[in-house]
C-alpha cells in the first residue's frame, strides 16, 4: 500500500498532544500523521519558540496546527514551522472556545471562508510545506449542506487539497467546548457526500471515533480518519495502526515495549530540567481494561508528584504492570 500520510492521524488537543505525548504515541506507530496542540500564530512569532514548537525527530511525520485569523501573521508563523522541519502547517477552523471566537479564530471562521482562502494562500505562499484545514461541518444556524460545500469550493480554489472535518456543528453561543464535542449531532454521511462531491480533494473524518473497526468502515468512504480522545484515552488502540490502516506485516509494540522505549527519553527530560510527570501524565490510560491498570495509574499518579522523582519510578510502573511485581491485587481491572 503507497504510503498516504492522512490515511491515520491524531488530532491536535490542547493540553494533551505536546511533544511527550507524541513521542509517546509514536512508540506505537510509525505510519499515524500526528499533531501539535494548536498554537497561535502570536504565539509562534513572539514566544518561546522551543517551548511551544520545540519537537523530536522521531516524531515524524508531524503536523503543526496554527490558530489566527491575520494573513500575514499566519504566513509568517507558518514559515517558521516549516524552518523547524514540520511536514504540514494546519489551520484550526474547529475550535468552538469563547477565547477563541474573541481572537476571530477557530469554528467563527467557517462564516468567513473569503478571510479562510486569503490566509491560507498567504502560508501557501510564504513557504513549500503543504497547508491543510481542519474544520466544522458548520456553525449555529448554518445549513450543514449549502454551507460547508461553499467554504470548502472557496478555500480549496486556493489550491488547499485537504480539509480534515469534525463532523459536527460547533454552537457558538450557548454551548462549552466540552459541549461541543460530544452534543452537536454526528453526521458522517455530510462528510461522506463531501468526498463523492470533490473525488480531488483529500478529506479526513474527526468526531467520535473509538475503534479502528469503525476507522475501518469510514476509510470506505472518506481519504483518512482522525482519532481524538479514544488514541489519547486508550493509546494502545494506536498499537494495531500500521498494521490495519497502513497494511504492514510487521508484529505491534507490546505495552512494555512502548513504555521502556521512553526510558531514555525521559532520562534525557529529567537531566534537562523536565519532571517525570511531564511524560508519565500521557500514559496513564495504555493499560486501560488490563488487569494491572488500576494500580499502574496509582502508582505512577502517587509516586510521580515528588519534584525529584526519577525514571525509577516508571521502570516500578513498568514491572508492576507487566509482571506483577509489588503489592497488588490481581483482580484490579480498570
Amino acid at each position: 500500500m503507497q504510503y498516504q500520510p492522512h490515511r491515520f492521524s491524531v488530532a491536535p488537543m490542547m493540553d494533551w498532544t505536546d511533544r511527550h505525548c507524541r513521542v509517546f504515541h509514536r512508540g506505537l506507530t510509525k505510519r499515524a500523521l500526528l499533531y501539535t496542540e494548536m498554537v497561535t500564530a502570536d504565539a509562534v512569532i513572539r514566544g518561546d519558540r522551543q517551548r511551544l514548537l520545540g519537537f523530536s525527530p522521531v516524531e515524524h511525520p508531524i503536523a503543526l496546527q496554527l490558530g489566527g485569523s491575520n494573513p500575514a501573521k499566519l504566513a509568517e508563523a507558518a514559515s517558521i514551522g516549516a524552518d523547524l522541519g514540520y511536514n504540514e502547517i494546519n489551520l484550526n477552523i474547529g475550535c468552538p472556545s469563547d477565547r477563541v471566537q474573541e481572537g476571530r479564530f477557530g469554528a467563527c471562521l467557517m462564516a468567513e471562508p473569503e478571510l479562510v482562502a486569503t490566509c491560507v494562500s498567504a502560508m501557501r505562499a510564504s513557504q513549500p510545506v503543504p497547508v491543510t484545514v481542519k474544520c466544522r461541518i458548520g456553525i449555529d444556524d448554518q445549513d450543514a449542506e449549502a454551507d460547508l460545500q461553499r467554504f470548502v469550493d472557496v478555500v480549496a480554489a486556493t489550491g488547499v487539497s485537504t480539509f480534515i472535518v469534525h463532523a459536527r456543528k460547533a454552537w457558538l453561543k450557548g454551548l462549552s467546548p466540552k459541549e461541543n464535542r460530544e452534543l452537536p449531532p454526528l453526521d458522517y454521511q455530510r462528510v461522506y457526500r463531501l468526498k463523492a462531491r470533490h473525488p480531488e480533494l483529500t478529506i479526513v473524518i474527526n468526531g467520535g471515533i473509538e475503534t479502528l473497526d469503525e476507522a475501518v468502515r469510514h476509510l470506505d468512504h472518506v481519504d483518512g480518519v482522525m482519532l481524538g480522545r479514544a488514541a489519547y484515552q486508550n493509546p494502545f488502540i494506536l498499537a494495531d495502526v500500521d498494521s490495519r490502516i497502513f497494511g504492514e506485516n510487521s508484529a505491534p509494540a507490546s505495552r512494555g515495549e512502548a513504555l521502556s522505549k521512553l526510558i531514555p527519553y525521559a532520562e534525557r527530560h529529567i537531566q534537562n530540567g523536565g519532571r517525570l510527570s511531564n511524560i508519565t501524565k500521557h500514559i496513564l490510560g495504555i493499560y486501560h481494561g488490563q488487569p494491572r491498570g488500576r494500580a499502574f495509574r496509582r502508582l505512577l499518579s502517587e509516586r510521580v508528584t515528588d519534584p525529584s522523582a526519577a525514571v525509577d519510578v516508571l521502570k516500578d510502573a513498568i514491572a508492576l504492570a507487566e509482571h506483577g511485581l509489588g503489592r497488588e491485587d490481581q483482580s484490579d481491572a480498570a
